[in-house]
């Protein structure tokens, strides 16, 4: 009963994050963790710049410790729930925990805002501005000289980057969590995992780089992140041209996505880039600024159309429907386990 009641909550929460996103009233842990990720990191880097041993091994510690941190109070709130017999109190911290976890409404709507400021058909100084600050937002890359097409770009790459961390991922781990917890409470559980998924998933947006000081110390982010993402990932690549108009050609897309994809030093992103690339008919990668370096990605579908407001468009509806048809099959899922246990 206690994990159905979990698997409730669980739907709720999406549907809540869909439809009020994460409420100003509340704080989001990312905000937390990305407080605490941030002091240890400035005073690794402030005192022990020099010392890429030091950096190194303190990475380790900083990974270790947040996710640690996350993981424990997931679970905490979980024991607290499940052994007060299904408590309201600690149901509805556990829902809006799970909805925290999403990011669904705000990354959608981030995307969207900014392509309807671009394909505006006149734009000042002021909107340039307003634009670029708001691009800013969602992406690492210095997009300060960047033209208006660079940035539909930079906002398509991060919309189908990002739908995997932010939508998908979360998704992924909170279920396994569910499915944990019907052979034993003691478990990782859905918050516990998609807790630990979020730390994971700020690590490595916070100190996951290539570049300067955080070469070593985000090292084991970056890699415990491509670990943790790799299935979530690969789920997205074959069950996306499932609710898009190129079913057909199933095979092709998923083939050419995997093989554009891998092209990126991250086993991930670029596979999560090129298969709504691929689908949405549009060349993403190229030359774009990160600090003072110019980074040059691989091309992905070199033959598709440039970013415009309308593929934004039909990438957050597939977004959106990928995410209703992995909602049916975990039911399916849980409700075939449930009668097998």
């Amino acid at each position: 009963m206690a994990e159905i009641n979990l698997f409730l909550i669980f739907l709720g929460s999406i549907g809540f994050d869909l439809l009020a996103g994460d409420p100003r009233f509340l704080i989001h842990p990312v905000q937390v963790i990305g407080f605490y990720i941030k002091k240890i990191s400035d005073y690794l880097i402030n005192n022990f710049g020099q010392n890429k041993n030091i950096l190194f091994w303190g990475g380790l510690v900083v990974a270790i410790s947040t996710i640690g941190i996350s993981f424990g109070l997931g679970k905490f709130i979980e024991l607290i729930y499940l052994q007060s017999r299904n408590h309201f109190f600690g149901g509805l911290l556990i829902f809006f925990g799970l909805s925290s976890c999403f990011a669904t409404r705000g990354l959608i709507s981030s995307v969207k805002e900014i392509a309807a400021l671009i394909e505006r058909k006149e734009i000042n100084d002021e909107n340039k501005r307003i634009i670029k600050k708001k691009v800013q937002r969602i992406v690492s890359r210095d997009v300060r000289s960047s033209s208006m097409k660079h940035l539909l770009r930079s906002s398509t790459e991060s919309l189908s980057e990002n739908s995997v961390d932010g939508i998908f991922g979360p998704l992924f781990w909170i279920f396994i969590g569910i499915i944990f917890m019907k052979f034993s409470i003691f478990l990782p559980g859905p918050l516990s995992l998609g807790f630990s998924y979020k730390a994971i998933s700020t690590l490595d947006s916070m100190i996951g780089y290539k570049y300067d000081n955080f070469r070593y110390l985000g090292f084991f982010s970056a890699r415990i992140e491509d670990i943790v993402t790799f299935f979530p990932t690969r789920l997205v690549l074959i069950t996306l041209p499932l609710v898009s108009s190129k079913i057909n050609e199933f095979g092709s897309i998923i083939k050419k996505s995997y093989l554009d994809g891998k092209k990126y030093d991250s086993p991930n992103a670029g596979i999560s880039e090129a298969i709504f690339a691929y689908i949405a008919g549009i060349k993403l990668g190229g030359k774009s600024k990160y600090k003072n370096e110019i980074i040059e990605k691989p091309i992905i579908n070199k033959t598709g159309d440039n970013c415009t407001g309308e593929k934004i468009n039909l990438i957050c509806q597939l977004i959106l429907r990928l995410q209703f048809l992995w909602i049916i099959i975990f039911v399916l899922i849980f409700f075939i386990i449930s009668v097998l246990i």
